[in-house]
């Protein structure tokens, strides 16, 4: 396993133009559960429900009692070590971009700077009808940890979260800047994602069709791992080993 993750390493510090794209369980390291894993939301919670653009406007209340836990403590989440790793190699130029799928903002607190948040994200809280009215995550957490609900200040409305709802588009200019890294790079990190929510799980093949590599590190099978020039299960095991090579 060490030899394969000095190879690993050696891949990364070589290529022109790595980004990586994570999925949840980069995520499951900082003790958030993932939706579709074996201990994942989706076996005791109504996640499509929670994340539906109609029922929330019917009933936005729904979203906030259901997401209190999973979305407004995330201030209370430590960055884990592929977050950090991730963060470092960005500051070393090692890595160009992250694109990832996750609403949770740990690569930010990790140290990454280039963050492409493909499926939205919670910061900031926006309201439906009056355009400009802006909220930050911070601000609504708050709210939300108080019982209360934010509302606009124009017309009461209240208001939702920047993450993309089923029923909703995903952010345009978000997944033209992932298309175009993905399309730009040699190398291409794929980590704890199964690859299976589109558009987002096409990304690497972008790579694959303009001449790059994909290296993927999940704990489940995905799609393209017959098209991996490598694969890991392991992830905290990975970067544990990339940290200590980096140090």
């Amino acid at each position: 396993m060490q030899d394969d993750i000095k190879t690993l390493f050696e891949r990364i510090s070589s290529a022109k133009h790595c980004v990586a794209l994570t999925g949840a369980g980069v995520s499951t390291l900082s003790g958030i559960r993932d939706f579709r894993g074996k201990n994942g939301l989706y076996n005791d919670m109504d996640a499509e429900k929670m994340f539906d653009i109609d029922y929330f406007e019917q009933d936005p209340s729904y979203y906030y009692k259901t997401a209190g836990t999973f979305i407004y403590n995330l201030e209370e989440r430590e960055a884990s070590i592929v977050h950090t790793t991730l963060g470092e190699m960005e500051k070393r130029g090692l890595i160009k971009a992250v694109i990832t799928q996750n609403i949770d903002l740990l690569h930010q607190k990790g140290g990454s700077r280039r963050v492409i948040e493909v499926h939205g994200s919670p910061d900031p809280h926006y309201c439906l009808s009056c355009g400009g009215v802006r909220m930050s995550f911070d601000e609504a957490a708050a709210i939300v940890k108080s019982g209360g609900l934010p509302r606009c200040p124009n017309c009461g409305r209240v208001l939702k979260p920047a993450i993309t709802f089923f029923g909703e588009r995903l952010p345009i200019n978000a997944l033209r800047e992932a298309e175009n890294e993905a399309s730009s790079a040699d190398l291409m990190l794929v980590l704890g994602t199964s690859l299976t929510v589109y558009p987002a799980a096409g990304i690497p093949e972008s790579t694959i069709r303009h001449g790059g590599k994909i290296i993927i590190v999940n704990n489940m099978p995905t799609s393209l791992d017959s098209r991996a020039d490598m694969r890991f299960s392991e992830l905290g095991t990975v970067f544990e080993g990339l940290k200590k090579l980096l140090d």
